[in-house]
């Protein structure tokens, strides 16, 4: 199956296999959301099955939830659980210091709440999501919907005084009708092009009404690992300072990578 992969899901791939070295038996992990955690979930499940690995997972999602539990993989809830020993997920973008724009899948809530609530997260990703600083890719904000249309003035008006390259923002939409997400809620997609101050943004959108929080992970993750569609991986601690490169071969699996999208 991976023979037949493009360069950019080999680099996620070999980004997520790398990633589920951290994972220890009797871990409590949380499992992120997107295209590239589903390569993750897939490579957890695969250890789970075949090294008997034993651990508890939190998703950060329904169809990570419904993926883990198709694989094999305990799954329990935040509340059982209570605290993590790691959670591995993607990302939208990363800069240099590791601050993250998440969202793109709709699960930044949980996501954070999730993430926030472990010894360490890791992130993992393709070389094409690092930038030189953080706004390129739209930053996800999830409102209430009960008067979302006002959280989305107060939001327009509150850029005019921030350190951003655009103030654009637009409704999520899923087909005709507003993205839902899992806790019932709308996201606004802001179009700043470049965030010139990630970490004042993060806190002053968190005190517009009707906002329940932003896609700007800023201080939460500690490691970063990048995939490369050659196979590489470079594995990047923010707080060890260190900075590992490896390459990792491709493994034949029957039905393991099977439907990603």
């Amino acid at each position: 199956m991976t023979g037949e992969l493009s360069p950019i899901d080999k680099a996620k791939f070999v980004a997520a296999k790398r990633a589920v070295d951290f994972v220890e038996d009797g871990m409590r992990v949380g499992l992120g959301t997107g295209s590239t955690a589903a390569w993750m979930v897939r490579c957890l499940a695969e250890v789970v099955r075949q090294d008997g690995l034993k651990i508890r997972a939190v998703p950060t999602s329904t169809r990570t939830a419904a993926l883990a539990r198709e694989l094999g993989i305990e799954v329990v809830s935040l509340d059982e659980a209570k605290w993590l020993d790691l959670t591995i997920d993607g990302a939208d973008e990363f800069d240099g210091d590791l601050n993250l724009i998440k969202g793109g899948g709709g699960a930044l809530l949980q996501e954070k709440i999730v993430a926030t609530a472990s010894d360490q997260m890791i992130v993992i990703a393709d070389a094409g999501k690092e930038v030189g600083a953080l706004g390129a890719f739209p930053l996800p904000v999830e409102v209430i919907p009960f008067g979302w249309q006002t959280t989305k003035a107060l939001i327009e008006e509150m850029l005019v005084s921030i350190d951003v390259l655009g103030r654009s923002t637009s409704l999520r939409m899923n087909g005709d009708r507003p993205f839902v997400t899992d806790e019932g809620n709308h996201i606004l997609d802001l179009h700043l092009g470049r965030i010139g101050n990630a970490r004042q943004l993060a806190m002053v959108l968190n005190q517009v009404p009707g906002v329940v929080e932003n896609g700007l992970f800023i201080d939460i993750c500690d490691v970063v690992v990048v995939g490369y569609g050659d196979g590489r991986v470079e594995t990047r601690d923010i707080n060890q300072g260190t900075v590992e490169t490896e390459k990792l071969d491709f493994v034949e699996s029957e039905n393991l990578f099977r439907d990603i999208d």
